[in-house]
């Protein structure tokens, strides 16, 4: 698909192009030459006309213009697609091998040169997410290439994103190819979880914490008490038991995804562990928490997005501290907790401030022992510092554990 238009920059606003970052904002641009539709591949000049990119555009977005390629050359079209995803699928088989895990993701938007793509893989099927106007002219077309190279069974959209009305398009779900299925068993480290990708939260699945469990399971001290927050369908919690937890409290607010968890817990033959399960709001069941003087030896926090952009920050903020807060005086002597973030908008400097204020309310002098982030099949490009999204930390209490 040839470019039927341009993109015309204002001047001076075509830095950020030349050092690859793919994201062209609507306040960076001068005019749109032509009269194109959403979606549709433009290419993108300065203001004295010199080319610089071939980019998706979409009409109503503040991000008006998704880099393809900095090759004026490369035509935009089913081969170059077919080789994006050629190139993403054999980065994924060197960093995740097939024994590891049957789960993860496979495209990565920006990071992988197919901006506004995701796709995870959940045994041999795929979950595909279209986040962008450029990528919705051409979905069947990755269907197609996906399917392919792939050899899956099926292929399930989950474009359920309010991300999707900023681009003018509709939420959409169903099936887009091949053969349809409500749940599927992973595997995933040795362990099994039930994953229902037509109405689980994000494509079904947290693959990107999949290195972070295994730090939990590795660091689990053994017989310890554990609180399990935002539980969602309990992935933490097998980890904790694997790891040699004594108990597990998980709170979450979904009743179905508190089924799920059990479910999961089933699957790994750990029905008869110690277990609780809450369904409230975390925020509220950590209050009754500490009025009741209760302790632990691990507590996880791995809550959902609270700020999508650097604008809903300050409000972000405010819940990351509280929640983190309550959670450090709940910690016995040498506990650990266990505390992420995967809001854009709260960036990695921000959060270990936010967790470092809020130890300080508690009166605990934590300290820093792991950082963690999201595994090597969410890349992120040294241009597109946006791609990274989850950070965590693990602390530790002042103390030794059991004492």
């Amino acid at each position: 698909m040839s470019p039927i238009g341009r993109i015309v920059l204002k001047a001076g606003r075509e830095r950020s192009l030349e050092k690859r970052h793919p994201w062209i904002f609507s306040g960076a641009i001068a005019r749109i030459e032509g009269n194109p539709e959403n979606g549709s591949t433009l290419d993108v000049v300065d203001h004295e006309g010199r080319w610089l990119a071939k980019a998706a555009y979409s009409r109503t977005s503040k991000i008006q213009g998704r880099v393809w390629t900095w090759d004026a050359s490369e035509p935009v079209d089913e081969a170059f697609l077919a080789n994006r995803v050629r190139a993403a699928l054999s980065a994924r088989s060197r960093l995740v091998p097939d024994h590891l895990t049957n789960a993860l993701r496979l495209v990565h938007g920006e990071s992988d040169g197919i901006p506004g793509l995701v796709v995870d893989r959940y045994g041999d099927h795929l979950v595909m997410q279209v986040l962008s106007a450029g990528i919705e002219n051409w979905k069947e077309v990755l269907a197609a290439v996906l399917a392919e190279q792939t050899g899956c069974a099926g292929i399930y959209e989950r474009s359920d994103v309010d991300v999707r009305e900023l681009e003018g398009l509709p939420q959409r779900t169903g099936l887009v190819l091949g053969m349809d299925t409500d749940t599927i068993v992973i595997h995933e480290q040795g362990l099994q979880f039930q994953v229902n990708f037509h109405g689980g939260q994000k494509t079904g699945f947290y693959v990107d914490q999949r290195n972070n469990r295994q730090i939990l399971r590795e660091m689990m001290p053994d017989g310890a008490a554990v609180l399990n927050c935002f539980c969602y369908t309990g992935a933490f919690t097998v980890y904790a038991f694997a790891g040699g937890a004594a108990q597990v409290t998980s709170i979450d607010s979904s009743e179905e995804a508190l089924r799920a968890a059990r479910i999961n817990m089933a699957l790994n033959q750990m029905g008869d562990r110690d277990q609780e399960w809450i369904c409230g709001d975390v925020f509220q069941e950590l209050r009754k928490c500490r009025d009741a003087r209760k302790t632990y030896d691990v507590i996880i926090l791995d809550p959902p997005k609270f700020a999508p952009t650097s604008a809903q920050a300050e409000r972000a903020a405010r819940g990351y501290k509280d929640i983190n807060l309550l959670a450090f005086k709940l910690l016995r002597p040498g506990g650990l907790l266990f505390t992420f973030s995967c809001s854009g908008g709260v960036n990695t400097e921000l959060f270990q401030k936010i967790v470092a204020g809020a130890a300080l309310d508690a009166g605990v002098d934590a300290q820093i022992i792991a950082h963690m982030a999201q595994g090597p099949d969410h890349p992120v490009s040294l241009a597109f510092p946006e791609g990274t999204y989850l950070k965590g930390l693990v602390c530790r209490a002042p103390g030794a554990f059991g004492v």
